[in-house]
């Protein structure tokens, strides 16, 4: 049986990429793994899964230096055969491992350089510098790693002419963990954004957009705020008066609000990190059979348009986010034919079994590589 020890410094122990996913899952097809996290809860045994916990860190600076040493003593502790890390700090890590004639994987959750180059809140020439420092070393390192696993195919095609061995494994959902609602009269006047709250997601035309709908609806917000003082700016907002606030919620919530709702939202902003991305939330609506509103982005617009589950729009005006809103809230035959569309999209493609056989047959090659 070979052990594989994944490791964190950011992500909560139950992130469902890493855990119920990846973690879960190599754990029922024969692995024995390990997961390294941070965050302060202690030892754990759950579902196959042995949890090391290396402490909280008190700070990003710490998270960087401190957790990392911790995390890689712990690493090395287990005598993994394979080492598969989450985190871009953990990549000086992971050479040290390579150093001692480890396997490693680095598993690439976002383009880095090109999310560096979003933060609203650092001066644009010191990013480009960042981001541009950040990508040389980037190819550096994971030049030298034994693969890298992506979580889109355009991150998986900026790391093939950097690693030979790299694979996209897409952040599909589950297919038993969202599931549709019986009764389409049973739900509420409702739509939903599930997920972290910025700006630059669209948080904010979101709630302007419930000044403009016509309709009797409210909008189900659920996720944490990521930028201080922006909760107080929207509650100023006249359509806050149209939004139940949720905060964060565990998975079994997230269901709760899906099952309640008329269609998901993600309206996030067309910056660069975003263009190519593949938001888990915009699957997982489809696997709970609810229409998606979307940004109108190139790729989002050619998944949506194929499988007839959901309205476009611009991100950036209200107006249009209401108008689609009214639509799906008037016409519910419309929505809830368009929910079926995207839930059968997700059985055929867009869900974790068909992702984790590729994760499988990639951590097979991996693992030969240990043999030779």
């Amino acid at each position: 049986m070979k052990l594989v020890a994944h490791l964190t410094s950011a992500h909560p122990r139950y992130d469902p990429r890493i855990f119920l996913k990846q973690c879960k899952g190599l754990a029922r097809h024969g692995y024995s793994v390990k997961l390294v996290v941070a965050d302060g809860l202690g030892p754990e045994s759950i579902e196959g899964v042995d949890i090391f916990d290396v402490g909280i860190p008190s700070g990003r600076i710490n998270r960087i230096l401190r957790t990392t040493r911790c995390l890689l003593r712990a690493a090395l502790e287990l005598e993994a055969d394979i080492y598969h890390l989450h985190d871009p700090e953990l990549i000086p890590a992971g050479l040290r491992l390579k150093q001692l004639g480890k396997r490693v994987i680095f598993d690439s959750h976002e383009d880095v350089p090109l999310q560096l180059l979003s933060k609203p809140y650092l001066n644009p020439t010191l990013l480009s510098h960042i981001s541009g420092g950040y990508s040389l070393f980037e190819k550096y390192a994971c030049s030298r790693l034994d693969g890298v696993v992506a979580a889109t195919p355009f991150i998986r095609d900026k790391f093939q002419r950097i690693n030979s061995r790299t694979v996209d494994v897409c952040n599909f959902p589950l297919l038993d963990e969202f599931m549709p609602s019986d009764d389409w009269g049973s739900k509420r006047n409702e739509v939903c954004y599930v997920g972290g709250v910025s700006a630059v997601r669209g948080a904010r035309q979101l709630v302007m957009a419930m000044v403009h709908v016509k309709t009797a609806v409210r909008l189900n917000l659920a996720g944490g705020f990521s930028e201080a003082g922006f909760r107080a700016e929207l509650q100023k907002n006249a359509g806050w008066s149209k939004v139940n606030e949720f905060g964060f919620l565990d998975r079994d919530g997230v269901g709760d609000i899906y099952r309640r709702s008329r269609a998901g939202l993600v309206a996030l902003h067309p910056i660069s990190n975003y263009l190519d991305a593949l938001p888990i939330k915009m699957f997982e609506y489809m696997s709970a059979g609810i229409p998606i509103i979307s940004s109108d982005f190139p790729l989002w617009r050619e998944i949506i348009i194929r499988n007839c589950c959901g309205l476009l729009v611009d991100p950036h005006k209200p107006e249009q986010i209401a108008t689609a809103i009214d639509d799906l809230i008037l016409n519910p035959e419309k929505a809830r034919l368009m929910g079926r569309n995207g839930r059968k999209a997700v059985l055929e493609k867009y869900n974790w079994r068909v992702e984790e056989r590729k994760l499988l047959a990639f951590y097979d090659q991996i693992g030969s590589l240990t043999r030779q």
